[in-house]
């Protein structure tokens, strides 16, 4: 069970009379995060909804007409195009409801290539939109009409109950179709204090995952995921300390050229050679985490 606050059964509700106006037979469920947190007994304001039989931008309008025909404020509607010569037409549809933004998507599965961690995305059933995220507990969907939880993964509530960070497909496909997953699952076990199931441990260790690393995922990326880390919750140093024990750390602090050099041009690294790379990035590491230990016990 979980709390709603008023606002958000106020969103839910609306979302009911909606269908119900429109005679549709569209299942609207949050998806993600937001059940997570409220699982958790956290507070969040990332509602993001997947309706299972039209566009996200179709049924946003249909909300839209709805609150024009009661004489409430419309909900203004946005669309963002994510990468759409893979995304099957597919948007995501976004609309603001009493200064709340929502985000409307239809349910997905995806498909990847070795070529990119960018994945064609198509129509999905519920198992497929909820087996194609990165982790169990965060796979897990309030159903709006029915005001139940979901968990088509049949793992999530375990999961989550358990504090467990684990796949939904096995680890070594989700991590190969997607190696950015690797340090997002970090960063999720940092944030909640999860312990990371074992077989994830060992896939990530797979040539092919740092393959993909290295050559999928670009520096900014990098970059973001840490970012979140170092300014979110839990105990952001222990996710830096994995970079090492999961042997990714060169992979990520490992210094690249931004531009290319000219011709006949040699690049030097400050640091010449890559094992002393690598223990430096090591260290670094290190004494950054004993700095976040240190703020967290002043």
């Amino acid at each position: 069970t979980f709390q709603v606050s008023k606002e958000e059964e106020d969103v839910f509700e609306q979302l009911r009379r909606v269908v119900k106006y429109h005679k549709l037979n569209t299942t609207v469920r949050v998806a993600g995060g937001w059940v997570r947190d409220k699982l958790l007994g956290l507070e969040s304001d990332d509602i993001d909804i997947a309706v299972d039989d039209m566009m996200g931008e179709q049924f946003a309008e249909l909300m839209n007409e709805y609150l024009v025909a009661q004489g409430l404020q419309s909900a203004k509607v946005s669309v963002i195009k994510t990468n759409p010569e893979k995304s099957k037409h597919l948007a995501t549809a976004t609309f603001r409801y009493r200064n709340r933004s929502i985000d409307v998507n239809h349910l997905r599965s995806e498909e990847y290539t070795q070529e990119s961690r960018i994945p064609e995305i198509q129509v999905g059933t519920p198992w497929e939109d909820a087996y194609r995220r990165d982790l169990t507990i965060n796979a897990l969907y309030y159903n709006v009409n029915q005001n139940t939880i979901e968990d088509f993964t049949n793992r999530g509530f375990e999961d989550l109950k358990s504090k467990t960070a684990r796949t939904p497909l096995p680890p070594l496909e989700t991590l190969v179709d997607d190696p950015l997953r690797l340090l997002r699952t970090l960063r999720f076990a940092c944030r909640f204090l999860l312990k990371i199931d074992p077989a994830f441990f060992q896939a990530a260790a797979h040539k092919d995952v740092k393959l993909g690393l290295s050559n999928k995922v670009s520096r900014e990326r990098f970059g973001q995921e840490i970012s979140k880390a170092l300014n979110g919750p839990g105990r952001p140093g222990h996710m830096l300390s994995d970079f090492v024990r999961y042997g990714i750390d060169r992979i990520i602090f490992e210094a690249k050229p931004s531009v290319e050099p000219l011709a006949n041009a040699v690049v030097q690294f400050l640091v010449p050679t890559q094992e002393e790379r690598s223990s430096l990035s090591a260290a670094l590491v290190e004494k950054m985490q004993e700095a976040l230990e240190k703020e967290e016990e002043g």
